[in-house]
């Protein structure tokens, strides 16, 4: 049975290694086929990609820049003992080890690399099997980089009014880190 599980598994990984090429070849094929300049629509699409690259570049500059003097600036700990004297005082203070996932919880609407920085440091600090660390994963998983996300999009298409995207984006985050929360807490917590 192992040596039919290995044929089936190399069968796959030979697949996905040709997967790509072989795609790449068929729509060269069938441009070639429909008589499209090939060479010269690859040319146009690059310039238009790069105009493209440089016009959002100031947008995603300001994020990178946000970014880094949050997470320079000591606020992390310091929402982090605000929270934590919160819960205290409402008599949440049982659940304060899942504030280890403020910074993750902040940095994800704006920044996917910097949301693995941070969760990278949750396993570095509390293991990836941890409660923190399979939450960390679940929060990950389950939010969007917004702030990123309209930067980019946005910017390239010149949209200056976004209306109701913010806001819904924003709630959508926050249904998804607090679900991640209560499926940490039901799956992966002890005690």
């Amino acid at each position: 049975m192992s040596e039919i599980l290995e044929s089936i598994r190399t069968s796959f990984d030979l697949a996905s290694q040709w997967f790509i090429p072989l795609g790449i070849l068929f729509v060269l094929v069938w441009a070639y086929r429909k008589g499209v300049p090939m060479y010269e629509s690859f040319v146009a699409g690059a310039k238009e990609g790069f105009d493209t690259a440089v016009m959002i570049i100031p947008y995603l500059v300001a994020i990178l820049f946000v970014i880094g003097v949050f997470r320079a600036s000591g606020a992390f700990e310091d929402i982090k003992i605000g929270l934590t004297w919160a819960m205290n005082r409402c008599g949440l203070g049982a659940y304060t080890d899942s504030l280890e996932l403020v910074p993750l919880a902040l940095i994800r609407p704006l920044s996917g690399g910097g949301a693995r920085g941070v969760l990278g440091d949750i396993f570095r600090n509390f293991g990836p099997d941890s409660f923190l660390g399979m939450t960390a994963s679940i929060m990950q998983g389950s939010t969007e980089t917004t702030f990123y996300i309209l930067t980019v999009y946005y910017g390239a298409v010149g949209v200056k009014r976004i209306r109701h995207t913010l806001p819904a984006c924003l709630i959508a985050d926050a249904v998804g880190l607090i679900s991640a929360v209560i499926l940490g807490y039901v799956f992966f917590h002890e005690g």
